[in-house]
């Protein structure tokens, strides 16, 4: 079966996020070959904040056409007012590349139809309105499918659809602190629970929302049918968290042996001037660590190499004040080479400005730095998935709210007159502000 596709055409020398001319923006949708695994999928995106721009974006970048639909006063993240240049924040640039923006009033009724049709020409359809909110506009994912039978419907929510908690608002550390993230994140030497300093419950539920998305493309290969996907990401925190954070709550009955879980085995280490990470996992890295602080002696002694040696609190005692003082007798750069050198998995704590420089960071090419015509120069992730025969198309650009209303609307069946009409009465358009 034949699918339809569409391609943004890219210039480094051009103006506006990417596209090479104003007469090429006006046809995106014209048919072309595109890169990626996902070319020729269309996605309808009505979510907001990360999680559900994320997964659209990752989505993109694998070559969706995704449409971001918008309310007239755009996507709260648009108002975020940190890190701020030409109008656009940091956090909308690091969630939307790649996609078209159309703004609609999704309270009115034409507003709705638009929703409708645009939904009728999609593979996939994203919201993330909190539960119930969609169906109050008059949007059901049962009407949507009987509109388009192939169409996959995705409806992600914070607790979920249903439930005593449904309808409560939620932000990713409150996820974390009710799915035992917040709880283990406990350094030993400063015990006292803290959250993760990045919204990864946000980031976990787009990358599930993601995955879900492929697999009901796929599934529909085989059916010719679409599906309805809920994802929530209490669900996904869990998910996320289980395998080793709950190594201690898997197994239930009494009988059960005890242990340590890795979450209290992980710690930032000191040495004489800055601080890195190391991991052992077994008795070799052990040995090795011990060689690496010149600790030879240690180094061969089972009392301190495995774990029911190390259960005896003399001994651990011993180890770790060993450990500690090797490591304070040691630069980080030294450390490291020695503990590489001894094959003990280990990293500098890097502050976030030296992250560019880091040998393996250059050599992945890791990072892009492209220039986006009112915001200016920026880094940004490449896509960490890498395909051989699809390769991913770059798309170095972030719509604007509204920017491509017009050729959407144009690509779904509205005439001159019936998009004027829609423009001038504040159904489809950017908020205007005082």
């Amino acid at each position: 079966m034949a699918l339809k596709v569409s391609v943004y055409l890219c210039c480094p020398t051009n103006r506006r996020h990417g596209f090479a001319a104003d007469a090429e923006r006006r046809s995106v949708r014209e048919t072309h070959r595109v890169a990626g695994p996902l070319a020729g999928i269309k996605i309808v995106d009505l979510t907001q904040i990360v999680a559900g721009p994320v997964c659209t974006m990752l989505l993109s970048e694998q070559g969706a056409e995704v449409t971001k639909v918008e309310f007239p006063d755009g996507d709260i993240l648009r108002r975020n007012l940190h890190f701020v240049k030409g109008g656009t924040n940091a956090l909308t640039l690091n969630c939307n590349r790649g996609k078209q923006s159309i703004a609609v009033d999704m309270t009115r009724a034409e507003g709705v139809e638009i929703v409708k049709k645009l939904a009728a020409d999609a593979d996939v359809f994203v919201q993330n309105f909190r539960a119930g909110a969609i169906e109050r506009l008059g949007i059901t994912h049962e009407e949507l499918r009987s509109i388009n039978p192939r169409l996959i419907t995705v409806w992600m929510a914070g607790y979920g659809q249903t439930g005593p908690m449904a309808d409560v608002p939620v932000f990713d550390p409150v996820i974390q602190a009710v799915s035992g993230h917040v709880a283990v994140q406990v350094n030993p030497q400063i015990p006292f629970a803290d959250v993760h300093r990045t919204i990864i419950v946000d980031k976990a539920t787009a990358l599930t929302t993601a995955q879900a998305i492929t697999a009901a493309l796929f599934a529909r290969e085989r059916s010719g049918e679409g599906q309805h996907i809920e994802v929530n990401m209490l669900d996904t925190a869990l998910y996320f968290f289980w395998p080793d954070g709950a190594m201690a709550n898997t197994l239930l009955d009494d009988d059960v042996s005890s242990g340590r879980t890795l979450y209290e085995i992980m710690s930032v280490t000191e040495c004489a001037d800055d601080k890195l990470v190391y991991y052992v996992a077994n008795a070799d890295h052990v040995a090795g660590l011990l060689r690496s602080i010149d600790r030879h002696d240690l180094a061969t002694d089972n009392r301190y190499l495995t774990p029911e040696g190390r259960a005896d609190p003399q001994n651990a005692a011993v180890l770790g004040e060993a450990i500690a003082a090797g490591f304070f007798s040691l630069t980080r750069d030294d450390a490291i080479k020695r503990l590489i050198a001894n094959d003990v998995p280990v990293g500098p704590v890097l502050q976030l400005d030296d992250i560019p420089d880091y040998p393996q960071v250059q050599h992945n090419r890791s990072l892009h730095e492209w220039e986006h015509p009112t915001a200016g120069n920026l880094r940004q992730p490449r896509a960490a998935a890498q395909f051989s025969a699809t390769p991913n198309e770059e798309r170095w650009w972030v719509p604007d709210l509204n920017e491509h209303g017009e050729q959407i609307l144009q690509s779904i069946g509205y005439d001159d007159t019936q998009i004027t009409t829609l423009t001038t009465t504040g159904v489809v358009g950017a908020a205007t502000t005082d």
